[in-house]
């Protein structure tokens, strides 16, 4: 095998994201459950025999310094001591600092596909305890069903939600996760939830889960990027009850059934409609 092209690498959204306490170590300890959407950034893989690894977008401008794709490959390479290398190429579409997990996302599939062109044959267990090195949410994508999520982020129970659609609504602006989770306006001390409270009301409808729980960081976003508030007015104003994903500016609300996207979004924002997904994808690229 030399190549792997239009590989998915989906986004998701939190449908409620508390903050239940603080590790010794800084690390915020969450609670949360994430939902695969249908919006998804693409990426094409191909073999390399020079052992590099080599970074290309479809679209114009510079590369990020940091790539999570490069981090991904070379922690790949470096961890099962293989000699290939691989030529990525990144179709970009989901917005940047949006809370979706498009960084995490492409590097999750990185390694799903990475195991497969190199023939590495690594567990899905093992690349999640890779993924973890390289973000939070990388394990949820490599995982890929949509979980409960607790710890900082790597203890995953798969969970059942209902089909539906949502309208995800992006402004210009972004967030930086460090300087959200720093504030101290942030709450840390949420009540800690089950997933049973979570299941029982979550068996109807997307907003039925959305009458669950909140995002503990939406406020201190709001004074950050005081937009996201403006977006969820914008919603509020159609009808509609949003919600911030992640610590992200994205916002989200349940479309009801049969309804359309509520005209055009505001100039400069990015607004899609999307359907939430039971499985990643590449969800049955290396087992248990």
């Amino acid at each position: 095998m030399k190549r792997l092209y239009d590989l998915p690498a989906p986004g998701k959204v939190n449908l409620f994201l508390h903050v239940v306490g603080r590790r010794d170590d800084g690390y915020h300890l969450l609670q949360s459950v994430f939902m695969l959407i249908d919006w998804c950034d693409t990426l094409h893989l191909e073999r390399r025999s020079d052992g590099q690894i080599g970074r290309e977008d479809t679209s114009a401008g510079d590369l990020p310094a940091n790539d999570l794709c490069v981090r991904a490959a070379r922690l790949l390479q470096s961890t099962t001591g293989t000699s290939d290398g691989v030529q990525i190429t990144l179709d970009k579409h989901l917005p940047a600092q949006a809370g979706l997990g498009g960084g995490s996302s492409d590097a999750a599939t990185v390694l799903l596909a990475l195991n497969r062109l190199w023939s590495l044959g690594l567990s899905r267990s093992e690349l999640i305890r890779l993924g973890q090195t390289l973000g939070a949410d990388v394990p949820f994508f490599i995982g890929g069903h949509n979980a409960w999520v607790e710890g900082i982020g790597e203890q995953l129970t798969p969970i059942q939600l209902p089909s539906g659609r949502l309208l995800v609504l992006k402004p210009p602006g972004g967030a930086s996760t460090p300087q959200i989770f720093a504030s101290p306006l942030l709450k840390r001390d949420t009540k800690t939830a089950t997933i049973q409270g979570f299941a029982a009301n979550s068996t109807l409808d997307l907003a039925a889960c959305m009458a669950f729980g909140s995002n503990d960081l939406q406020p201190v976003v709001q004074t950050l990027c005081p937009d996201v508030g403006a977006g969820i007015d914008w919603l509020a104003a159609r009808g509609l009850n949003a919600r911030m994903s992640g610590s992200g500016t994205a916002v989200f609300a349940p479309l009801p059934q049969g309804q359309s996207a509520p005209g055009e979004a505001p100039e400069g924002w990015q607004m899609r409609v999307c359907s939430n997904m039971d499985e990643h994808p590449l969800a049955g690229w290396c087992g248990d």
